[in-house]
């Protein structure tokens, strides 16, 4: 086997780019929500109906906006995975080398496209369900309704949360499932866990590094199922293994 040693890069990706943009995208359209939540009295009852459809229409109306949004994501984050890739192919034949810049990844760009938009979407969503839910609860517990209203004028900065825990997350996620389409396409069965060595990785995934993980069989930690990369808030990476040439 050929282990695909990317140690110079620190990982197949530097996506801060990306993440950064995507942060910026994702948190105006939360303060966006927090302006609609922020022209109703908080825990109005009568009100409520009228601020929920507010917010759904928001999210149907995203529809073109977060198309474009995530395409620009996605295709930032494939030049930077194909620039990866190719920083390292010296060490590759020429037919894979050639297979792997050639990879047909659409099929996986058109799954990341249809999940970024849905998650795009979903910030105003859950926004609505959030302030439903503690509106309810004011009304219901007299004792608790002046912190609970708190809690439903904090709600435009939950969702600003939201959305930097989507964009830190799925670029990360792009990249990943993106080098896992290059890599299979080739033959690759699996990869080596890699990650940041810092004080910031979680024990869980501390308990990874250098672990072999095959494509086929993604991991399960705190109860999330995923490869590196991919699971919320994680800076692990791949470390792809190539077949014998």
């Amino acid at each position: 086997m050929l282990t695909l040693d990317r140690k110079r890069a620190k990982a197949p990706v530097r996506a801060s780019r990306a993440e950064r943009l995507y942060t910026k995208q994702l948190s105006g359209l939360a303060r966006q929500v927090g302006a609609i939540i922020g022209e109703f009295p908080p825990g109005d009852i009568e009100t409520l109906p009228t601020l929920e459809q507010m917010l759904r229409r928001y999210a149907e109306a995203l529809m073109p906006w977060a198309t474009v949004a995530a395409s620009k994501m996605i295709e930032e984050v494939n030049a930077r995975d194909l620039a990866g890739w190719k920083a390292v192919s010296a060490e590759m034949s020429h037919e894979i080398r050639r297979e792997i810049l050639t990879a047909p990844t659409g099929k996986a760009m058109r799954a990341l496209m249809e999940q970024q938009v849905t998650l795009i979407r979903s910030i105003p969503i859950e926004a609505a369900h959030r302030v439903h839910e503690l509106t309810i609860r004011a009304r219901e517990d007299g004792t608790r309704a002046n912190e609970l209203v708190g809690e439903i004028m904090r709600s435009g900065q939950v969702a600003q949360s939201r959305a930097r825990l989507i964009a830190r997350t799925e670029v990360a996620r792009t990249a990943a499932n993106l080098t896992q389409a290059r890599a299979q396409h080739v033959g690759s069965k699996g990869y080596v866990w890699e990650t940041s060595h810092d004080g910031d990785v979680r024990p869980s995934h501390r308990e990874m590094a250098g672990q072999y993980v095959a494509w086929a069989n993604p991991p399960t930690l705190d109860g999330l199922t995923g490869h590196a990369g991919c699971l919320p808030n994680c800076r692990c990476w791949a470390r792809v293994i190539l077949p014998n040439e």
